[in-house]
């Protein structure tokens, strides 16, 4: 955003379609030239609807762990949500997601477990470890420290957050696979979009060091009355990560209020969200990796849409957070700025 107190005006800039990286794949898939009679077609058409339900199935049992953290999650319950035999299910979850079902779900409670540990400092290491399914802190705290290589009360103090990002990639793999959400044309919605007021602390640097700022945003919003239940939470993207060295990459992270910052208010700088039509496209889920949502927008949707982009970078309103909601029902709305 990059804009004085003193003059408040529109932040801009000119890379917005950084945002979405190149990709090699078309934009279509080819014709499938294997279908050449009525039988190949129904035999692929059927295969299609049985791979549908299978799909089906495993997101059911993806959302039952979400909803359920601090519940029985072991392999007579999670087959019979997933209405597979429990004598294949942890087989057929290894194959499919390459990770065992006992990880995923260690992994589901871990991320959600550190990230209250970083960003909800009023919630306790106890209460933290009990929701996470643990009888006890210290067990809590051995699984913990063997998953991220640090105690949650360090982890706490200063994530490791190059540890934790390594940790969590099985995770990530698994729930791209099955949790990844499609969009289509119909998605989209062109909105007239009033002017914001915010106040924002800018992120420069390595992306692997964003977890910082997000913690000084956060007790920044809580010393200062600016919560998340009162006052709109938005993402404002300068550059992409993989289109910028780490020390050019920019995000600000902003809340609506007409609060004027003063100089005690450190690293916190007035600005505005201009007025102006905006492409949105709501994701569910994933709301700590926009990429698909942005290259489907700059993609598909955009060459197709006749419309110009103005001068303002792509930004994304928080409606809900993970770990507040489960991370299967966190919203977050994408904004891509139009003429």
């Amino acid at each position: 955003m990059g804009v004085s107190a003193a003059d408040r005006r529109p932040i801009g800039v000119a890379t917005s379609l950084k945002i979405a990286r190149s990709v090699e794949r078309p934009l279509l898939s080819p014709p499938i030239q294997a279908l050449t009679t009525n039988k190949d077609f129904l035999v692929s058409t059927k295969q299609s609807a049985d791979l549908a339900r299978y799909h089906t199935r495993m997101q059911r049992v993806f959302a039952h762990i979400d909803d359920n953290i601090d519940g029985d999650l072991g392999l007579e319950a999670l087959s019979s949500v997933a209405a597979f035999s429990p004598c294949h299910f942890h087989r057929q979850f290894r194959a499919i997601f390459g990770v065992s079902l006992h990880r995923y779900v260690q992994l589901v409670r871990m991320k959600r477990a550190s990230w209250r540990l970083a960003y909800r400092a009023d919630v306790s290491v106890t209460e933290i470890a009990l929701d996470a399914g643990y009888e006890a802190p210290d067990s809590f705290a051995r699984a913990f420290r063997q998953l991220m290589g640090q105690a949650p009360k360090a982890f706490r103090e200063e994530p490791n957050w190059s540890a934790w990002a390594a940790a969590m990639v099985p995770l990530a793999e698994a729930r791209n696979q099955i949790m990844m959400q499609n969009f289509s044309i119909n998605d989209i919605e062109i909105r007239q979009v009033g002017e914001t007021s915010v106040a924002f602390m800018s992120h420069r640097g390595e992306p692997e060091r964003l977890g910082q700022t997000i913690r000084k945003f956060i007790a920044w919003r809580k010393a200062n009355g600016v919560r998340a239940g009162t006052h709109a939470t938005y993402t404002i993207f300068h550059t992409d990560p993989d289109s910028v060295a780490s020390e050019d990459y920019r995000i600000d992270l902003a809340a609506a209020t007409d609060r004027a910052t003063t100089c005690a208010d450190e690293d916190i700088e007035s600005g505005l969200i201009p007025a102006g039509r905006c492409a949105v496209l709501r994701i569910i889920g994933q709301s700590d990796n926009l990429r698909h949502a942005a290259e489907f927008l700059y993609r598909q949707w955009l060459p197709a849409s006749g419309e110009e982009l103005r001068e303002f970078p792509l930004y994304a309103q928080r409606v809900s957070f993970f770990p507040d909601v489960p991370e299967h029902e966190a919203i977050t709305d994408l904004f891509l700025p139009l003429k």
